[in-house]
């Protein structure tokens, strides 16, 4: 996420202000040929193999200066000469990157966090290859790719590679990647103006496993949005295909066909899982009229902690790689600021414990899905309650206000997780899908 300031324009909401851009990606699906696969690969395996090179040098005790070891790219080329077939803007590049990851490293160990060292780059792994747009040409839904080399030393040719998709206007950089299933993508980014923001009602969202998001309004509105529903389908398979894998003698044809598989399955797991994130982070951020927009500050950490031993291996699997809570909140940061609404984060410690109507806490295992109160008798899903009290600890910082009614009917979650039913108390329904535009 980045935000630039430039001349005042006009936003997509139709307000005018200070042009504040934020500089989103668009990734787009390539169709290459044989030849310029075979390209792609050869450059970014030696573009891999100086920066690991770099990064052993670091391990040794040898000091970064990025000016000094910049200039010593012409040393490489004389030791490689493969690497003047690579485009000079890659390798410049690398330098770059290896700079941002030292000085991220400098910042963790001056702030007293794990240091945390820039590591080898592995061989089954793609280096992106990020290229400015300057040195691009698109032409019609090709876009044309520079290599190195010049005249009768010229090894490869252009790379041309037809887009599925049309770009969007004024890209600045792109960035090629390759996913576990051996697809190409092409990264362009490009600014968009951020909406105004305006002021309104609130909405407070609580996360969660078994519901992604249980959320409740000051009107007394219920939303419950559900992600990923089929990540114990997908994790039965890996667990399968990694037990025959390890059965297997390593390296050999059935050992390396079902790794193969194995990339194939956990990046189509991945796809799914990330496209429900987008979806119900796009509905709270842009289809709900709520302008304001408070979630639980949770900690993934709390949630397998040793008091919830019982399912600890499920529920380890369910919080950290099924569900993607942290890249949730992350998606649902840059969204709202985008679409101009407020996103607020709150303590939410004991949320799920404190009773919404009298206020007293009572125990609450993760197996407990429905709040009982001993004292005032209310009767509420866990998730509904703790979306109130996040709403409640809210507003308290705003001073005096009117709580929310708890007594509301009660959403029901469609099976495929995408589309959410939000029901009034006073019987006003409102159908959002996320499928449409």
């Amino acid at each position: 996420m980045f935000l630039a300031k430039e001349a005042t324009s006009l936003s997509q909401c139709g307000v005018e202000r200070e042009g504040v851009f934020m500089l989103l990606c668009k990734k787009i699906k390539l169709d290459l040929s044989e030849q310029d696969m075979a390209t792609l690969e050869f450059m970014q395996g030696k573009c891999r193999g100086l920066y690991n090179w770099w990064v052993m040098k670091l391990r040794d005790g040898e000091k970064w200066r990025f000016n000094a070891c910049k200039k010593t790219l012409a040393e490489s080329r004389a030791h490689d000469p493969e690497l003047n077939q690579v485009y000079g803007k890659l390798l410049a590049e690398v330098y770059y990157r290896l700079d941002g990851a030292m000085r991220a490293f400098f910042r963790r160990v001056a702030n007293g966090e794990t240091p945390g060292f820039p590591r080898v780059r592995p061989r089954h792994g793609f280096f992106t290859l990020c290229y400015p747009a300057m040195y691009l040409t698109l032409e019609g839904n090709t876009l044309i790719l520079p290599t190195g080399g010049k005249g009768k030393h010229k090894r490869f040719p252009a790379i041309r590679a037809h887009l599925t998709e049309l770009p969007p206007e004024g890209f600045r950089e792109v960035a090629i990647s390759r996913d576990g299933r051996g697809n190409y993508y092409a990264s362009f980014s490009y600014r968009e103006p951020e909406q105004a923001k305006r002021d309104g009602n609130t909405v407070a969202f609580d996360l969660g496993i078994k519901t992604l998001a249980t959320g409740v309004t000051q009107e007394g509105r219920i939303y419950h949005i559900g992600g990923f529903k089929g990540s114990r389908w997908y994790n039965k398979q890996l667990d399968r295909l990694r037990s025959k894998r390890g059965k297997c003698k390593k390296k050999s044809r059935r050992y390396l066909h079902l790794s193969k598989v194995y990339k194939r399955v956990s990046q189509r797991k991945r796809n799914k899982q990330r496209d429900s994130l987008h979806k119900a982070s796009h509905l709270i951020a842009r289809r709900l009229v709520e302008r304001t927009v408070v979630v639980g500050d949770l900690s993934q950490r709390q949630m397998v902690m040793k008091e919830h031993q019982e399912r600890n291996r499920t529920l380890n699997r369910a919080v950290y790689n099924d569900w993607g809570l942290y890249a949730f909140v992350q998606m649902l940061t840059y969204k709202c600021q985008l679409y101009g609404k407020g996103l607020q984060f709150v303590d939410e410690r004991n949320t799920s414990k404190q009773c919404s109507g009298c206020g007293n806490l009572h125990a609450m295992p993760l197996w407990k899905r429905t709040y009982q109160c001993a004292e005032c008798g209310l009767v509420m899903d866990r998730d509904e309650n703790s979306a109130h009290n996040i709403l409640t600890r809210f507003l308290a910082r705003r001073g005096p206000y009117t709580q929310a009614r708890p007594e509301c009917d009660v959403l029901q979650a469609t099976q495929s997780g995408v589309e959410v039913m939000g029901t009034s108390c006073e019987g006003q329904v409102q159908q959002l899908n996320l499928f449409e535009g």
